[in-house]
Parts: C-alpha cells; structure tokens; sequence
C-alpha cells in the first residue's frame, strides 16, 4: 500500500497565502502535516490558514516574511528551527517581471536571483540539521518549465529558474544519503494571478484580446487548457510523502503536456 501519510509532519511552504503555494499548504494539511504558512501579508494569511484541514488533530501556524528582506527571514525562520524540526519545505517564490533578455538591467537579475536562489538557499541550509537528526527531509522547488525549455519574453525568469535548478540537483546528491530528497516540480501554465499577469502583458504586445491570448496559448498545450493550482499541489504532496523516498534530484514538469523535450 502507498504510504501518503503526512501525519506528526512538520511542512514549511512559502508563498503560500495564495495560488499554488496555497493550493500545496492545503493539500499537506489534508494528508496530516502541521504547516507553517509563510508570506508577506497577514490578512492573506489568516484568510489561508483558516482552510487547513485540522481533523487530524494538526497544528498550523503562519510566519509574516519579505524575501527582499534576508536578515528578517534569516532571523524568523532560524527561530522557527530552533523550536521544531522542519521535515517538509516547499520553497515558492513569484516569477520575476516578463521582458525580453536583452533589455535586463543587472539589478533585475540581481532581485530575482536574492529572491529565489538565495532565500532557498538559506531555508534550506537553517532546516536541512533538523531534517537529519529526524531522517527525513523533503525539499520541493516550484519553479517552473523553463528549466528545460526557455520561454518568450521572460529572459531574468528563465536565467534564474536555471540557476535554482542546478543548485537543487547539487543539494539532492549532498544530503541523499541522510533521507533527505531534493526534487523540482515545474508548473506550466496555471490559473493563478502570475498567469493573469502574462496574459495581460501578451495581449499588450500583441495588440489581441485577452480572450484571443488566451486561446492561442492554450492551443499549444495537448490538454488544451491551463492547469489549475490543486494539479501542480498533487505532485508537491506525493514528492512530501513517504511514497517518494526513492525519487531526488528530478525535475517534475505539471503542464499538459506542453514541454517538447523529454
């Protein structure tokens, strides 16, 4: 029988007052986990958390951070570990704004790779101790399907999810051996406020409707459609459970089918 069971877990998912990241702090709570919401506003967290499920008995709790703000992280999410071992990660962070490569200012590059690559980092590095002294961790990346195949206008996006990508690769074979897996899942389009975002931006471009941009970026996906958050959160709950201890250092694409190469 598949264990699933989340139960005495311990899960801290980021950016998870909305969209995916709270799609996946739903999903967790639901196999058993006590999750620990993290995110910048404390109305959206205290809107999210009242939908965990408790009918295991779980405990859940939020933490109001800024990733633009590292000391502030550093110093929230060391107390944290200081007083409970972390089993689960979820690291979600907000793509960085679209635009073409070329026209990237080094800043942007510099935010985006603080806001993603470095904050991992550093919540994987405060966790990772309490991870072993349990013998088992579970670290999970949303990142994104760029990671294989570039995509259009979102030059800094594509840069930095390629960088995250090869720093969890290099982690999964690290701590493997400690019961500790490292795995990416990668959302393709999917019915949150970022899609919004780039259909709006699209349509601009273009000079087409939102309906019409809409259309044609579903008529590329096999599945004809976008995906919607409780999908991707699917492959983030069974990547957190027991069932997948054997699975680290993998890119898992939740697209419909859209990514071409393999």
């Amino acid at each position: 029988m598949i264990n699933m069971s989340l139960k005495s877990k311990n899960a801290l998912v980021c950016g998870s007052s909305k969209g995916i990241g709270l799609a996946s702090a739903v999903l967790l709570a639901e196999l058993g986990a006590n999750v620990i919401l993290a995110a910048r506003s404390e109305d959206k967290l205290n809107a999210a958390i009242s939908k965990l499920d408790t009918s295991k008995r779980q405990s859940h709790m939020y933490i109001k951070v800024d990733y633009n703000n590292q000391a502030d992280l550093r110093d929230k999410i060391g107390s944290l570990a200081s007083k409970k071992n972390i089993h689960i990660l979820v690291n979600n962070t907000g793509g960085p704004p679209a635009g073409p490569i070329a026209k990237a200012t080094p800043d942007e590059f510099l935010t985006a790779y603080n806001q993603h690559l470095i904050c991992n980092h550093l919540l994987a590095t405060t966790l990772l101790p309490g991870m072993e002294s349990e013998g088992y961790g579970r670290i999970i990346n949303i990142i994104s399907t760029s990671v294989k195949s570039p995509l259009t206008n979102l030059g800094v996006s594509n840069t930095t999810r390629g960088a995250v990508a090869s720093w969890s690769k290099t982690l999964a074979g690290e701590v493997a051996s400690k019961g500790i897996t490292v795995n990416n899942v990668l959302p393709g389009a999917t019915n949150t406020g970022r899609l919004d975002e780039i259909i709006n931006n699209k349509a601009k471009k273009s000079n087409k409707t939102k309906e019409a941009t809409i259309a044609s970026m579903q008529s590329i996906i096999p599945m004809g459609r976008f995906a919607e958050p409780s999908e991707i959160a699917a492959a983030v709950g069974f990547l957190a459970s027991p069932a997948a201890s054997y699975i680290t250092g993998i890119n898992i694409p939740v697209d419909g089918g859209r990514t071409k190469c393999l």
